[in-house]
């Protein structure tokens, strides 16, 4: 829970001018602190009246003045303020529904008792009253809960205050004036009457501060489901209802232009656009994602989908995201958005920036994969900034530019900073750290981070946070988003006597149609040649990324042998390798032309066939599937995880191939294999280090033929019993995207064979049978030990779940089981 405001926080706030009503909780609240006698309490007079007279009276005049205390203030201070108020109609309704409660003493009477009760001075007990019914932290409306439970927790709030009150009267004279029945009855009937009473006191003046404070409005839209909407244009509704825009001097201006104008830019920045199909438009193609809502606490298991199911799913996202920034919970801890690969993450980050863009927050988009990942929140926020703006600007100087509008720092892909060898499992403390420390330099900030699921056990988190996870398409959005995509290609799709992709033959692709990206994927594959039209079966999520990518790669060479298409497969490979290799999603040029000859062109001279030069970054990044983001990155992180487990396959195969070639020359049994090949792509990093990479090798391999996966297995077996003994002569020497010691590689090396043996074999796999020969448990020891200390906490626990290994005894002998 976030710290929420008390009565005495919200009179503080909001400047309350009632002179006696703050001289008691000042008292109140000095005794709490220093103690009775240091505070002066002996000249506070007991007065419930007068307090219950003072509270009403001071409620009903919050409600009248709300619409002069919202405005000519900064978000922030309006944020305060609302939930000061808030605060103040709690108590109000509960002090309202005591004086008309029927009670067998009047409040008068209570305030006429003995000045020593009990032994203790009444004005100190009175005291301790006001300090449970005024300084106890009193619950506020949030977007994540519905108005229901808000409204219990305010009921429950309304029963402490009556325990309290039947304490304090237990101490006093009045206590022994009562009659027997009156004593046992009166904790029940202050339990039933004044809560019940203040409730719908409560109710209506809620409704009242919705009426005057859009606020509180939006939380209460929250619980209603609307219209299904693209590109969260309810958001900049709701906004510029709450607040005019803040402008701000030119660099501010420059962000937010740029922030807008991504609206109208494609659903995908690719590098080169088919020019056969038309992208439709991010302000049009986005569809507001269906969202659950949780507060992470220490049982929590957010990164299991199960987990999941039992969440709240939110009614109206889009009136969520505005309450949560327009909420105190914003500026006090991050938000959490986790998705699967495609859900739309960065999407959302880049769509609620340009929503953002044109109101009172100051939108920052941070992408996580660009930029350095040891450096603190605030250096990566200006390492962004820079490169947004092409020029240097501190975040404090953006900041004090932007007139007063509100920072909304988007951090998009922790995922990247966790999986990329760097241990930020504390970034979200550091996150709120930044935001402690902004708001006591008068610059209060919320934050949104974005991260795959599967990460988020990876992750402490701080007190108080809040998570979404991004939920697949329903079938309504799969049809709303295809009725999009029929727009934009109805009529180029029919020159060529084709049609745009119909829901009915999208949704038998099952999980592939409802997550955002393999939609898309689906329809520019079937816009090829209406393939999914005509094959009615389901197609699996490495088949469509590989007929895309050999699709596009034989449209822009022409229409070339399956052998140039393997070319250039092995190019873009390359450069998800050296990605993988880096940890990074962004490569430089020099990057590029360093990697890509040293693998593709065996470090040989860099000359075509006509002896020209060889332009490899051109030759790489002039593809649909690269951006230019910073440097260069794949359209969309799992091009890049396929492609790595691709190559990963071909090299397997080529090892195959090389081996049957040597089948019958004379020395072809006494001499080792050539793993060269395999040895480059697969010593730099675990596989297991991204989950989707091994699934994409389960699906590649699952369509080799069974007769091949034998020979691959009993071939690995063999390369894996030598794969810690010395090779001094390799070729691809050259490919060495990051520089590891010899340990760390043959780690990496050993523990891929590993996979890939259990990955291409039919059924569990004994350690026996793969490290035959004496002690094998003992060498599979010394394995796993070599990998849990050179492979780091990501590959060690994703070898650990991919893997699967099991001890079992057969016929009294040891062994351990992998897969299965």
């Amino acid at each position: 829970m976030i710290d929420t405001p008390s009565y005495a926080d919200a009179l503080r706030i909001l400047g309350c001018k009632d002179g006696r009503l703050v001289k008691v909780v000042g008292f109140a609240s000095a005794a709490e602190r220093t103690g009775w006698a240091l505070a002066g309490g002996g000249r506070l007079a007991a007065g419930l009246t007068d307090m219950r007279d003072g509270i009403a009276r001071y409620g009903k005049d919050i409600v009248r003045r709300m619409p002069e205390l919202r405005s000519g203030v900064d978000r922030h201070t309006r944020t305060q303020r609302l939930a000061a108020a808030h605060a103040v109609i709690v108590v109000s309704a509960y002090f309202e529904a005591l004086g008309e409660a029927k009670l067998p003493f009047t409040l008068d009477r209570l305030d006429r008792g003995e000045k020593i009760s009990r032994g203790v001075p009444t004005p100190e007990r009175f005291a301790r009253l006001v300090a449970e019914l005024l300084l106890e932290r009193l619950p506020t409306p949030e977007p994540h809960l519905p108005y229901a439970e808000t409204r219990r927790a305010v009921e429950r709030a309304f029963l402490h205050m009556s325990e309290a009150l039947a304490g304090y009267v237990g101490g006093l004279s009045i206590w022994d004036e009562l009659g027997v029945d009156d004593q046992l009855l009166l904790p029940r009937m202050l339990a039933e009457g004044p809560p019940a009473h203040a409730l719908r006191i409560y109710d209506e003046d809620y409704r009242s501060l919705a009426l005057d404070s859009h606020e509180f409005g939006v939380r209460s839209l929250v619980t209603e489901r609307p219209p299904p909407g693209t590109a969260l244009s309810r958001v900049a509704w709701l906004l510029a209802e709450l607040a005019p825009p803040r402008v701000g001097d030119r660099p501010v201006i420059h962000l937010a232009r740029m922030a807008a104008n991504a609206l109208d830019q494609p659903l995908l920045v690719a590098g080169k656009l088919p020019e056969d199909v038309t992208l439709p438009l991010l302000g049009e193609g986005y569809l507001t994602p269906r969202c659950r809502v949780a507060e992470l606490t220490r049982d929590a298991a957010p990164a299991e989908r199960a987990w999941w199911d039992d969440r709240r799913l939110l009614p109206d996202p889009e009136a969520f995201l505005v309450g949560h920034l327009t909420s105190l919970r914003a500026t006090r801890a991050p938000l959490l958005v986790l998705g699967e690969p495609g859900s739309g993450k960065t999407k959302l980050t880049e769509v609620l920036a340009a929503r953002l863009a044109r109101s009172e927050f100051l939108p920052i988009r941070v992408e996580l994969g660009g930029v350095a990942a040891r450096a603190s929140v605030t250096e990566q926020i200006e390492q962004a900034l820079k490169g947004v703006l092409a020029e240097q600007v501190g975040y404090a100087e953006l900041v004090a530019a932007g007139d007063g509008a509100m920072p909304v720092i988007l951090l998009d892909g922790l995922d990247e900073l966790l999986q990329g060898g760097v241990n930020r499992f504390d970034y979200l403390e550091h996150v709120q750290e930044f935001q402690a420390r902004e708001a006591g330099l008068g610059r209060p900030v919320a934050v949104m981070v974005t991260s795959r699921t599967v990460v988020a056990d990876r992750i402490r988190y701080p007190e108080g946070l809040l998570a979404l996870q991004l939920q697949p398409f329903d079938d309504d959005q799969v049809r709303q988003w295809l009725d999009v995509w029929d727009q934009a290609n109805r009529s180029l799709l029919a020159r060529r006597d084709l049609k745009p992709l119909p829901a009915e033959a999208a949704l038998v692709h099952g999980d592939m149609a409802r997550q955002p990206l393999l939609l898309l994927l689906l329809a520019l594959y079937d816009a090829g040649g209406n393939a999914l039209q005509r094959d009615h079966g389901p197609l699996g999520r490495a088949r469509l990324y590989e007929v895309l990518l050999r699709d596009y790669t034989e449209r822009e060479t022409g229409g070339s042998r399956r052998v140039v298409i393997d070319q250039e497969l092995v190019l873009l490979g390359t450069a998800a390798l050296s990605m993988l290799a880096r940890g990074r999603q962004v490569l430089t040029d020099e990057a590029l032309e360093r990697d890509l000859p040293a693998l593709c062109h065996g470090g040989e001279e860099d000359a075509d066939d006509e002896g020209e030069r060889i332009d490899w970054v051109r030759k790489a990044t002039e593809r649909f599937f690269f951006v230019r983001r910073n440097g260069h990155a794949f359209l969309h992180s799992t091009f890049g995880e396929f492609l790595v487990a691709w190559l990963t396959v071909y090299a397997l195969r080529d090892l195959d191939r090389r081996r049957r070639l040597a089948g019958d020359e004379p020395l072809a049994l006494v001499q080792a294999v050539d793993d060269d090949l395999l040895y480059a792509v697969t010593s730099h990093s675990c596989l297991a280090e991204r989950g989707p990479t091994v699934g994409f090798v389960l699906e590649l391999l699952a369509e080799v033929p069974a007769a091949v996966r034998e020979r691959c297995v009993t071939l690995l077996a063999g390369v894996l019993r030598r794969s810690l003994h010395e090779r001094p002569r390799r070729h691809f020497t050259g490919f060495v995207p990051v520089r590891h010691t010899v340990p760390r590689r043959l780690a990496a090396y050993s523990a891929n064979l590993t996979l890939l043996i259990v990955s291409a074999s039919d059924q569990p796999v004994s350690v026996s049978s793969i490290l035959a020969g004496p002690d094998p448990l003992e060498r599979w020891s010394a394995l796993t030990h070599l990998w849990k200390g050179n492979l780091g906490h990501e590959g060690w626990n994703g070898l650990l779940t991919a893997l699967s290994a099991h001890r079992v005894i057969d016929g009294g002998t040891e062994d351990v089981v992998l897969g299965g």
